[in-house]
């Protein structure tokens, strides 16, 4: 059985409208369904506004869905109440984008980490400390920085710490929301290896929610490509990155960069008329699939 489920999910956000009648509807996740095996990462790619983030976080319940079923370890997400919720937590986490307005700006660095292990009452203040400082130490921080709020950092630093507070309480699933796109290159390479390291350590399994395809192809086990909302291709991440089917995903790698910049790449432009948005997913070859 697969760690996650995730089966219809379906988000719908109300635009401002008339002052008088019904507001317009926005659907911004249209019947995604996947699994995610225990120790995999699967990475979930696309464009800005395809409704990437909101697959995650709607899988987290940060955000409620309109209609779907998520399943982590064969419990119905969807069915928990407030304090359920609440314990599967900790199993369940997730480090931000933005590492910079994801940190409290008064908070210590420490207290930031030791927070979550606060709210679940987990140990008494000398053991949480020493986790704290465990938890330093495993994402490449000195344990002294503690003492030192977020703008002493750098946004890689920043983002280490965002990762040892998702960490605190040994989750066993994380969804790593573009976690590195606001950070230079070579501070996303660091990042990166530690997603990697950390995973291997300590047997995560990852929803790798990313628009740079550099990054998906070099960590990821398998790949959902969405589309306005839908999932319209998924499988092997060494399946799809050496023969996409869907013409997104197409127009999507063939605007991907390329380390040689003598290499010759068809550009490929997307001709949203020339598919159907509706068609439903259907395995092209094993483990391979897409809506076309």
């Amino acid at each position: 059985m697969a760690l996650v489920e995730v089966r219809g999910l379906t988000k719908d956000f109300a635009r401002p409208g008339p002052l008088f009648g019904p507001a317009p509807i926005v659907r911004a996740v249209d019947g995604v369904s996947f699994d995610i095996e225990r120790g995999e990462t699967l990475g979930l790619v696309g464009e800005s506004g395809s409704g990437k983030t909101t697959t995650g976080r709607c899988v987290l319940r940060l955000i409620e869905p309109t209609a779907g079923e998520v399943r982590y370890d064969g419990t119905n997400v969807m069915s928990l109440s407030a304090g359920e919720l609440r314990r599967l937590r900790r199993h369940m986490q997730i480090v931000f984008q933005d590492p910079y307005s994801s940190l409290n700006p008064r908070m210590r660095a420490g207290d930031i980490v030791e927070e979550p292990l606060i709210v679940h009452r987990v140990g008494d203040r000398d053991s949480r400390r020493a986790r704290v400082r465990e938890l330093f130490e495993l994402v490449g921080l000195d344990p002294d920085l503690g003492l030192r709020r977020p703008a002493d950092f750098s946004g890689g630093q920043r983002q280490r710490i965002g990762i040892a507070r998702a960490l605190a309480l040994n989750p066993s699933f994380v969804v790593a929301d573009e976690p590195v796109s606001s950070l230079d290159a070579p501070v996303q390479a660091q990042v990166v290896g530690l997603f990697v390291d950390l995973q291997r350590k300590l047997g995560l399994t990852y929803l790798f929610i990313a628009h740079d395809l550099r990054l998906v192809e070099r960590i990821c086990t398998r790949v959902a490509v969405m589309y306005g909302g839908r999932i319209v291709e998924i499988g092997d991440a060494g399946a799809i990155f050496r023969a996409p089917r869907h013409p997104y995903t197409k127009a999507l790698l063939s605007a991907a960069p390329v380390p040689d910049p003598d290499a010759r790449r068809q550009r490929i432009v997307l001709d949203a008329d020339a598919f159907d948005r509706t068609s439903p997913l259907r395995e092209i070859a094993p483990g391979h699939m897409a809506a076309i």
